[in-house]
């Protein structure tokens, strides 16, 4: 039987359109999950949207909507520019799904059954937009300490989740597990400002509005979001706390959260307690990702500065928008887009040290030996060194994936590229095919790239699959397994290459940039 490996990403709220620091997530998934796969592993990938709340009630109201409606078109929006992206999920969830929606209420009876779960009233600092009570001494200069904006007193009768019961059960936890949390600075900052300060107990219901589910003994109260929302990641496998599923029992615990920083306490607190009351096991990993910028500001509408991936996949293609999202966000650090940015990546990486790499090797192999490929001769020092750097590559990366360094890991592909440019000035193909004595030692050099690159197109079908798969087609080969970078044979002797093709163009910066401005 094959390893298993579930991803999850956040699910995204249905207040509007992602821009692309909510669309770099999800790329960030399918890039991992991808390699899993192609590792071999059984992988799970799901992904969605979050349904409920006061802020989709209001923004429903004002469009003159029902608040069904108002989230079936934004999730169907959120799901096409998700599939924009090629995304590989197996199963894009939704939270006013009726199954989902049964199966949070026998949750929330069952915690408050077992006394998890108590009746009390709320008074403190609510920000609507994030939907989240605060303490006086929780706020950042006076606002709330997750999006910066306005709070405002509210008072309401509201079921709790005992928080204290669990706490120093999770605090152990996660000393236990210096794994469970990254990066590390993350998992500190989790612990010596929220845990160790000591936890309020979490409110769990609300009754200023009626999009949510109901408490099934209680109908003035909605259930709230984080019993909601995070128990999607368990309800939609086959959760169910009278008998769970076989699907539910392959997959739980999840290998790994992939979710923002700004939503981190909610991931490593309140979802860990819940599951402890559930007596679940916890997940793997939980992994807080830095944001995307705008240049040095985070993206807001009120900035004017939002991108949409769908936007710049319409300019630059999906590929590139992908290898851009994924390769400048740093491991534990925010990352920065800008237009001159993602243009010199795609003219430098993508355009020159791939695209132009393959292109002139199919196109000397056509006009040396009509396309056809020929068995090496015997190897020299550089040959060697060539081969040395291209079988070491699926190692190092898989080292970096590992760390869930994926940026790194990209370079790990790219050095292949790279040392093949390299290898076509220590070889001069051009100069040997002067000289019909050098036929052998023409054959080899060729078919040492040839071969070097569909190395680097195995590695490169989880970042890049639709780059991988024309080159591929170049190539005409379907030895696309990772099973045979174990070798340094896998291009059949006697095949004939398809005729060359652009991956790349390059952008014209000044003519690219005079539009968008």
């Amino acid at each position: 039987m094959k390893e298993k490996f579930y991803i999850s990403t956040a699910i995204a709220y249905t207040s509007g359109k992602p821009h692309i620091g909510n669309t770099y997530e999800v790329v960030l998934a399918d890039v991992i999950a991808r390699y899993k796969r192609l590792l071999g592993y059984d992988v799970y990938f799901q992904t969605g949207t979050d349904e409920h709340g006061i802020k989709i009630e209001e923004k429903a109201a004002a469009a003159g909507v029902e608040p069904q409606k108002f989230v079936d078109d934004v999730s169907l929006e959120i799901r096409r520019i998700w599939d924009i992206m090629n995304t590989s999920y197996d199963r894009f969830i939704r939270t006013t799904n009726p199954s989902h929606e049964a199966v949070v209420s026998k949750i929330f009876k069952k915690l408050y059954d077992q006394g998890d779960i108590y009746l009390g009233k709320y008074e403190g600092l609510y920000c609507t937009p994030c939907e989240s009570f605060f303490t006086e001494s929780q706020l950042v200069d006076g606002k709330c300490p997750d999006c910066g904006r306005e709070v405002h007193k509210a008072s309401e009768e509201a079921y709790f989740l005992r928080m204290d019961k669990y706490a120093k059960r999770l605090e152990d936890y996660i000393e236990s597990h210096p794994d469970f949390i990254e990066p590390v600075s993350r998992k500190n900052e989790i612990v010596n400002n929220f845990i160790k300060p000591g936890l309020q107990d979490l409110c769990v219901s609300r009754t200023s509005f009626k999009w949510g589910i109901p408490v099934s003994f209680n109908d003035k109260h909605v259930i709230y979001v984080w019993i909601d929302a995070l128990s999607n990641y368990i309800t939609f496998l086959g959760y169910d706390p009278e008998g769970s599923s076989d699907e539910f029992k392959k997959y739980w615990p999840c290998d790994l959260h992939l979710i923002g920083k700004d939503i981190l306490r909610f991931h490593t607190i309140y979802w860990p307690i819940i599951l402890m009351a559930l007596d679940l096991p916890l997940p793997h990993k939980i992994f807080g990702h830095p944001w995307m910028l705008f240049g040095n500001d985070k993206m807001s509408k009120s900035k004017g500065n939002i991108v949409y991936a769908d936007d710049l996949v319409g300019k630059f293609g999906v590929d590139a928008v992908r290898y851009y999202m994924v390769h400048e966000m740093p491991f534990s650090s925010d990352g920065t887009f800008t237009y001159d940015l993602l243009i010199d990546r795609v003219n430098t990486d993508l355009a020159n040290i791939l695209g132009n790499l393959v292109n002139r090797t199919i196109s000397m192999s056509k006009k040396y030996f009509n396309g056809e490929v020929l068995a090496p001769g015997e190897l020299n020092d550089i040959d060697k060194d060539l081969i040395n750097v291209v079988m070491n590559a699926p190692k190092l990366m898989e080292e970096k994936m590992n760390d869930l360094k994926v940026s790194e890991a990209i370079d790990c592909v790219f050095d292949i590229f790279k040392r093949c440019n390299k290898y076509i000035d220590e070889t001069t193909p051009w100069i040997l095919a002067k000289d019909p004595s050098n036929r052998e030692r023409l054959s080899t050099v060729m078919y040492n790239l040839l071969e070097s690159i569909r190395h680097g197109a195995v590695l490169l079908q989880c970042i890049l699959p639709d780059t991988a798969d024309k080159i591929f087609k170049q190539l005409n080969t379907e030895n696309r397994y990772y099973e045979s970078l174990s070798d340094f044979n896998g291009l059949d002797i006697g095949i004939v290459l398809n005729d060359p093709e652009v991956l790349f163009a390059r952008i014209d910066k000044e003519v690219v940039m005079g539009e968008l401005n």
